[in-house]
């Protein structure tokens, strides 16, 4: 039996390093700097995941303290994945193999509820009553998505008797809305709704990244009846990762080093659609060619069959696009920082106005001007106030040409922010891990609170059912 001064925490999380994506640097972050608040952390995560990235880069983020199990899933590996989720096609032969695409996708939608991920349930489960059993712990964390995590969280806190926090990096309907490949039918949403709450019900305590997420999810929590209160954690950057003794020298990806960068690093989806700023971009350079001769769009990492086609409309004009595949974060973090202006896109679809991507706190890191275009909301209340920032909304299309344009003008100024100006400590991750590790002392305090409260009350009664002590 393993023995610590300090308390530990369970951590339930697919995503995991080696696993790479924005999507992984939450947990991450917390296991490195909750050591300083008084917690080591155990991570149950997957041996053999089946994810479309991998960033060895940020194992190194892993404290020694840390215990890892990886337990196996029966999950089909990303590849074949792909391959079912493919786009469709012309002609007979590829309409039937897209209609044969479209039925295994929509029986494996109904039969693996909440998402694929379902699979590593067997063997995860089966390790997570292990090293709770074999090692001392004080609380799990389960976070999501995907979503089946929170599931298995719940699970492993009812076995154990162990107080549950469920941490909602995203929220389970709006992905279910958007994702790519996840159509749901009213039976899927039936029995996701009704999982849903199951898991509430089973937590002490919710947590979301953003005011507004928060406040949806702890709406979810009471309509299912549960009594865990809802409160907010942002996401946030780490210092570590922006040296500042890095030589920052902008990279030339063939479109000169003069040019005005506006630089995009992360996903391109149906939640972070660029089509606004092409849009944008297109109207530019058809008022202003010499001004649009000046930009460069630099998209850096995954992005959607859908979205690259929105972006190829952009040979027609005088833009540069400078396109690279998934970088890892050191690569990523020196793009943002040599960037002349970061983009930072939000859809402006329903709900949309409650996010707020990971990927915003590390522009905040980088100290770079943002150009925000998304819906006004929680993403626009954290990054208003920073050195040079615009804030478009995606339907005002010539305002957002506008924008780019006065930015272009600034560049040839030589117009710069001070690094001095960024107001941005409240999002360190070692704050953000306090935060998480007093929102756990608070629930193992009342967790201790109950059951003392309880067997007072059990004591009570046998006095009262055996007053002679027969």
């Amino acid at each position: 039996m393993i023995t610590s001064q300090q308390h530990r925490v369970l951590f339930v999380a697919y995503q995991f390093p080696p696993v790479g994506g924005v999507g992984v640097h939450r947990v991450t972050k917390f296991v490195k700097y909750l050591p300083q608040h008084g917690w080591n952390s155990t991570i149950l995560t997957v041996s053999n995941p089946s994810v479309p990235l991998h960033d060895q880069s940020l194992l190194k983020d892993i404290p020694a303290g840390s215990l890892i199990r990886r337990a196996k899933t029966y999950e089909p590996g990303y590849g074949l994945k792909k391959k079912v989720s493919g786009g469709q096609g012309t002609g007979k032969k590829n309409l039937l193999v897209s209609a044969i695409k479209s039925g295994i996708r929509a029986v494996g939608n109904t039969l693996l509820q909440p998402d694929s991920q379902v699979l590593w349930h067997p063997h995860a489960y089966r390790d997570g009553l292990k090293i709770l059993k074999d090692v001392h712990h004080d609380a799990i964390v389960a976070t999501g998505p995907p979503f089946s995590s929170l599931l298995l969280g719940a699970k492993l806190a009812k076995r154990t008797g162990l107080p549950l926090i469920l941490d909602y990096r995203d929220e389970w309907d709006i992905s279910n809305a958007y994702w790519e490949n996840k159509s749901q039918s009213r039976l899927s949403n039936w029995i996701q709704t009704r999982q849903q709450h199951k898991a509430l019900k089973a937590a002490r305590s919710i947590l979301a990244t953003t005011p507004s997420s928060a406040a949806a999810v702890g709406e979810i929590a009471n309509q299912a009846g549960s009594d865990a209160v809802a409160s907010h954690i942002y996401n946030g950057f780490d210092p570590d990762d922006f040296p500042m003794d890095v030589s920052l020298e902008k990279e030339d990806f063939g479109n000169g080093t003069s040019r005005f960068r506006l630089a995009f690093i992360g996903t391109l989806w149906n939640l972070n659609s660029i089509e606004p700023v092409v849009n944008a971009l297109e109207m530019l350079n058809q008022t202003s060619p010499a001004i649009a001769n000046e930009i460069e769009l630099l998209l850096a990492g995954r992005r959607t069959e859908e979205q690259e086609a929105i972006v190829d409309r952009l040979k027609e004009t005088a833009v540069a696009v400078s396109r690279l595949p998934f970088i890892d974060h050191t690569q990523a973090v020196q793009l943002m920082r040599t960037a002349d202006s970061l983009l930072m896109i939000n859809s402006d679809l329903p709900k949309t106005q409650r996010i707020i991507n990971a990927k915003t706190f590390e522009y905040m890191a980088a100290k770079r001007p943002m150009f925000v275009v998304a819906p006004e909301g929680d993403v626009w209340d954290v990054v208003r106030d920073l050195p040079g920032t615009v804030l478009c909304e995606p339907k005002m299309i010539s305002n957002i040409a506008d924008q780019l344009s006065l930015l272009v003008e600034q560049h040839r100024c030589g117009v710069e922010y001070s690094s001095g100006d960024w107001n941005i400590n409240h999002f360190h991750r070692r704050q953000l891990a306090g935060e998480l590790a007093s929102l756990l002392n608070q629930t193992i305090r009342q967790e201790s609170q109950s059951v003392s409260r309880f067997r007072s009350l059990f004591m009570g009664r046998d006095v009262q059912l055996d007053p002679e002590g027969s």
